[in-house]
């Protein structure tokens, strides 16, 4: 499925508006090339305010995908982390209205489902262990759906996303097809998220080829993970290709690299959750009547669109 990508230089916030506060990264990464990765390559650095379009207030509920959830469901409460390069989520000048492509999408299949939507923030690694304790019924954060995932928890997809890379122009390095490649360097990423996870299990490729193992350093706050670029202590930046991709726009003296893998991304539930059915009907509802691609569009991120949603497919290989 694709969408127009209209400009979006007007409608992100300058970066360093991002890294002034605590930012925590999200779990997985898309994009590849331009006729990929949507308007949010697009993004310039100084142009303007996060998106406000509202374009969910407007549409109606769906009966027939309502009439998937269990009996008595009138709401869901949705635990969210708050901090992070657009299109996740942040707060408003006001510093109370949520904002960002995962509200969006959880604000929309709420109002197909006739669903009272309860957010509670909540840090990036705590959601998905707490999905099972009953506290939240749903989890948002650009979850990658993986194998390992998929032991514990049930995703309803709604993008697709995945895994890229971003250093400093000065580096030779132009594009990482191979964990090899980053053998002897640096590694800044988020804690607890696919990026660590896939940096971790790989790490023996190195000693494998006789080579100095890659140091992943994790970090909590985003806004440390590019200072550790900048300032020399990191070579190289694992994260979401959207996020990449706007924050490299908006900081001099960075580059792009390149995609690495894709990965589905989902609504987190607890393992065995009656709620999926509906979710996926109203995600498909939103294909289905244009909203989805509006909320792509107004958040640049086209090029990770989906053409139907899945319950807990298996995790997307190379």
């Amino acid at each position: 499925m694709r969408t127009s990508t209209r400009s979006h230089r007007r409608i992100f916030a300058p970066f360093a508006l991002i890294t002034s506060v605590t930012l925590l990264l999200t779990a997985c990464g898309s994009g590849s090339d331009g006729s990929r990765s949507g308007g949010t390559a697009q993004a310039a650095a100084g142009s303007g305010a996060i998106p406000t379009e509202d374009v969910v207030s407007a549409i109606p509920k769906d009966a027939k995908a309502a009439a998937l959830l269990p009996p008595g469901v009138s709401g869901v409460t949705v635990a969210v982390t708050v901090g992070g390069t657009p299109p996740g989520t942040s707060y408003l000048d006001d510093g109370r209205t949520l904002a960002g492509q995962d509200i969006d999408f959880a604000q929309a299949v709420a109002k197909v489902l006739g669903l009272e939507l309860r957010t509670q923030k909540a840090s990036f690694e705590a959601i998905l262990p707490a999905l099972g304790s009953g506290k939240y019924d749903v989890g948002i954060g650009n979850f990658g759906v993986t194998t390992e995932r998929l032991r514990t928890i049930d995703f309803v997809t709604y993008i697709n996303d995945g895994q890229g890379f971003a250093t400093r122009e000065d580096s030779k390095l132009t594009k990482v097809t191979d964990l090899r490649q980053l053998c002897g360097l640096n590694i800044a990423t988020g804690a607890g998220t696919t990026f660590e996870a896939t940096l971790e299990d790989n790490k023996h490729v190195c000693a494998d080829a006789g080579k100095k193992a890659y140091k992943v350093q994790t970090y909590s706050e985003q806004g440390a993970v590019w200072s550790s670029v900048q300032q020399g202590r990191s070579d190289v930046v694992m994260s979401t290709i959207n996020g990449l991709r706007y924050a490299v726009a908006q900081q001099d003296g960075l580059k792009f690299l390149n995609e690495f893998r894709r990965l589905d991304v989902g609504f987190a539930f607890e393992k065995g959750t009656k709620l999926a059915p509906a979710f996926r009907a109203a995600v498909d509802r939103l294909i289905a009547d244009g909203t989805y691609a509006r909320i792509l569009e107004k958040w640049g991120t086209t090029g990770s669109a989906i053409e139907k949603s899945q319950i807990s497919p298996p995790e997307l290989k190379d």
